[in-house]
């Protein structure tokens, strides 16, 4: 049995360790306390207005408030457990930052086969080919775009070295007519694990010529589970290393828990109670940008940022449907979406804000690089044809239409029936908890009932006990 007491583990960070405990029980504490603060009132809180468990729990009380103190309490108290003993990775970059990360200890912890020696990483899985424990997530995310990538709103919301939002006077932002010109001067996050044609692919092996061998422009037109979605294509995770990305051979290791996340754990859970930023969590989120080459002092972000254009790129500067009107909270939220870029944290974090209220009526269309300006060029044969298929010209579709938007919208190349978001994501309110399965309402009644009533748990909001069926609300 392990003994939670230590601070590492004896037999590595491939098992659980008193710091990988904390950081759990922050992420639950924080989860439930912010679900609570913005899911109140309504089906999804214990109490609220037509909450499903009213007919099968009865003499049931709760004081929500009172709970939401616990748990943001709870968070404040593992999170800096972990925190003020667990130090960032370092982040040092080059003269060209996104070239050659190779030797930068923020990027490569990511992408390395061995992570014990990066204090951040508090649990990670190890793979192995030799023992038939391998992966091949390099094979796609470094030869090509893996049928992935980022969005235009989500790229857009990264903010300047500077401080500022690219939007904001001064700002300094190159504009975004090429991949290269989007990264200049940006987050460091952004530089570092966002793809540009001519950075470095592998450090051990030359093309024929004995030239480095360079990422490419994105595959926008290639096939489906090769290509790169929305032209701006994910390095997080990369390895430059040939013998990772050659078949399925991937030994990199991946990380389950690490410390960031609990400083951003923090610096939200200790707002949230507080209405203001201490002096930790100050130090904190200093300690965040600074590592991710921003001007640490973030007052110099809050004063310049407007929420109606952040509304335009972060479906977060909203909760149960309202925009925000705390530039301080915006921030936060906006420095977990930097940080915890491509680690699967995203969704998570959307539900919890109730984040998504406003796609009922609002169905956001996705939009990734801009196709249609000096990069069209990349896409042209020997003789100089456009190699782009727009709705309507004749042949399959490759690309979105030059006239509904400049930007590529991979969604709307096929705008025929069998394309349920050509019009844009929408959301159902039912969908911020899944469905509990029909099977489990009949094993948890009365031996032998056919009938999912009698079970003593209840559905969840907006979700039918019959099985097959989709969401009501």
């Amino acid at each position: 049995m392990q003994n939670l007491s230590e601070d590492v583990p004896p037999n590595g960070k491939n098992r659980i360790s008193k710091y990988a405990a904390l950081l759990l029980k922050s992420r639950v504490a924080l989860h439930e306390g912010s679900w609570l603060t913005y899911h109140k009132g309504t089906p999804f809180v214990p109490g609220g207005p037509d909450w499903p468990g009213a007919g099968v729990i009865s003499d049931f009380n709760i004081d929500i408030d009172t709970e939401i103190d616990f748990f943001l309490t709870e968070a404040m108290e593992a999170s800096a457990q972990v925190a003020d003993n667990i130090s960032l990775a370092q982040n040092i970059p080059g003269e060209d930052i996104g070239y050659d990360s190779s030797g930068n200890p923020y990027f490569t912890m990511f992408g390395s086969e061995n992570l014990e020696s990066y204090d951040e990483v508090l649990l990670w899985r190890d793979y192995d080919p030799t023992l038939g424990i391998s992966h091949n997530v390099n094979h796609y995310i470094n030869q090509n775009g893996g049928n992935s990538g980022y969005t235009r709103s989500f790229v857009d919301n990264f903010l300047m070295d500077n401080g500022l939002p690219i939007y904001a006077s001064g700002s300094g932002y190159a504009g975004d007519d090429f991949i290269q010109d989007v990264k200049e001067n940006r987050d460091h996050r952004l530089q570092l694990f966002m793809k540009a044609p001519g950075e470095l692919r592998l450090t051990d092996a030359v093309d024929s010529d004995g030239s480095p061998l360079l990422i490419g422009i994105p595959d926008i037109i290639g096939l489906q589970e090769t290509k790169d979605v929305t032209g701006y294509s994910v390095k997080k995770g990369f390895s430059y290393l040939e013998s990772n990305v050659e078949g399925n051979s991937g030994s990199t290791g991946s990380i389950v828990f690490r410390a960031a996340e609990a400083y951003l754990n923090y610096i939200e859970a200790s707002y949230l109670m507080e209405g203001s930023i201490n002096e930790k969590a100050g130090q904190y989120w200093k300690a965040i940008r600074s590592r991710a080459g921003i001007e640490p002092d973030y007052e110099i972000t809050v004063s310049a940022t407007d929420m109606a254009k952040e509304a335009e790129n972060d479906f977060a500067a909203y909760s149960a449907g309202e925009l925000l009107n705390d530039p301080v909270l915006y921030n936060i939220r906006r420095e977990r979406r930097s940080e915890l870029i491509a680690e699967g944290m995203r969704l998570f974090d959307l539900k919890r804000w109730r984040a998504l209220d406003q796609l009922k009526s609002e169905p956001h269309i996705i939009e990734g690089f801009k196709v249609w300006g000096p990069m069209e060029e990349w896409y042209e044969d020997e003789d100089g044809n456009s190699l782009l298929i727009e709705p309507g010209q004749g042949g399959v579709p490759n690309v979105s239409s030059s006239e509904e938007s400049n930007y590529l919208m991979p969604y709307r190349i096929n705008t025929g029936s069998g394309n349920p978001v050509s019009d844009g994501f929408s959301w159902a309110f039912a969908h911020y908890l899944n469905p509990i399965a029909t099977e489990h309402f009949l094993i948890t009644g009365p031996e032998g009932s056919t009938d999912p009533s009698s079970s003593i748990i209840y559905q969840n909001p907006g979700w039918s006990t019959q099985a097959g069926t989709g969401a009501e609300f």
